[in-house]
């Protein structure tokens, strides 16, 4: 019986979070566990606009509809990376939150998982900081190991 049977690492495309999704196929494949691999993307469209004036005529569901399909392309990569790895089984999902360490932790219940991955932060400066307190939330909040990649 190994450690941990299905591991869910969470990705949101940036280059600290491919170093947590290489680490936790490395895992899978010592373990010989599942892989279920997360990006999260907020249902608020205006979160993607921080700052900047929204023009009337952006078309909101044709953006989210891009922003989706975009997280799916990113999650469906990493599972062909799992399977030619040799993962035994990897399952991607795209999660609508307002909160991504809220859609994280409940995932990796929904999925049964026994440990998730994660980058520290993906971002810089104080967008740095903020997306690091994702992190800090699902470290204070999961009831399972969380294994966070600096």
């Amino acid at each position: 019986m190994s450690m941990y049977n299905r591991i869910l690492v969470a990705t949101d495309a940036s280059e600290l979070s491919d170093l947590a999704v290489k680490s936790a196929i490395d895992l899978a494949l010592s373990m010989q566990a599942e892989l279920v691999v997360v990006r999260v993307v907020r249902r608020d469209p205006n979160s993607y606009f921080e700052g900047s004036v929204v023009l009337p005529q952006v078309d909101v569901a044709g953006l989210i509809e891009q922003i989706n399909a975009e997280a799916q392309r990113t999650v469906d990569q990493v599972k062909a990376a799992a399977d030619a790895k040799g993962v035994k089984k990897t399952l991607a999902l795209v999660v609508q939150s307002e909160t991504v360490s809220d859609a994280i932790i409940e995932t990796a219940r929904d999925q049964q998982c026994d440990v998730i991955v994660m980058a520290s932060n993906g971002r810089k400066g104080l967008k740095r900081m903020l997306m690091g307190s994702e992190t800090l939330q699902v470290l204070t909040h999961s009831h399972i190991p969380v294994l966070v990649l600096r």
